[in-house]
């Protein structure tokens, strides 16, 4: 089947896109606006895009056509942010702080999470989460209703239970961390692993390889 995206409407083209870009981490992304209140809403419109600098996006929508989400608009009064990950024990409360709550509302207090001081930015980490990504925004790109935030990553914390502090070792397959799948509220765990390890061009030469 052949699909031509600029002829298909936004709502076809959001279900397309995360049906098949599967599984996608969550970032549960704190903030704080111009009062210092704290705000808390998961995107899977997100991933790490690079290691020098440590680079991370995520996509935040417009709550409504030319009305920003609070992320995006603390983001642009604070130019920081935290990216908590998202593992299977806080699931659910992540799954509140999806709600459209009121810009007064605490998501953090509603979903039952602690929030407690970064190292290097304002917006508070999540205790529960088992890493925090303390960003600072390098640049906001709009496309038209798209919005992308790029944001450098300048402090991590894991949980020690996770880490080999020597060897910088995550141990990611304990993590439990969890990621989007297509609508409906579908999600995946990420306890179900295999290797494969990549292979040089020299082993390669010395493999048998099936040709037709």
């Amino acid at each position: 089947m052949e699909l031509d995206l600029r002829q298909l409407s936004n709502h076809d083209r959001y279900k397309l896109l995360t049906s098949v870009v599967v599984p996608r981490p969550i970032a549960l992304v704190t903030t704080i606006n111009q009062e210092g209140q704290h705000n808390a809403a998961p995107y899977s419109f997100f991933n790490a895009m690079g290691s020098d600098p440590p680079v991370v996006v995520i996509g935040v929508g417009n709550r409504q056509p030319g009305e920003p989400k609070d992320t995006a608009h603390n983001i642009r009064f604070t130019r920081e942010f935290v990216v908590n990950l998202v593992n299977e024990p806080i699931a659910e409360q992540m799954n509140i702080t999806a709600i459209d709550f009121p810009p007064e509302i605490d998501d953090l207090a509603m979903a039952g999470l602690t929030p407690v001081p970064s190292v290097r930015v304002q917006a508070p980490r999540i205790a529960e989460s088992p890493v925090n990504l303390e960003c600072r925004e390098i640049a906001t790109l709009n496309i038209g209703q798209t919005r992308v935030v790029v944001g450098e990553v300048l402090h991590i914390q894991i949980k020690d239970e996770f880490v080999d502090p020597v060897k910088l070792h995550i141990h990611t397959e304990q993590l439990r961390a969890v990621g989007r799948m297509h609508g409906g509220g579908w999600y995946v765990k990420t306890t179900d692993l295999f290797q494969l390890d990549r292979i040089t061009y020299k082993e390669w030469q010395t493999k048998p390889h099936h040709t037709s």
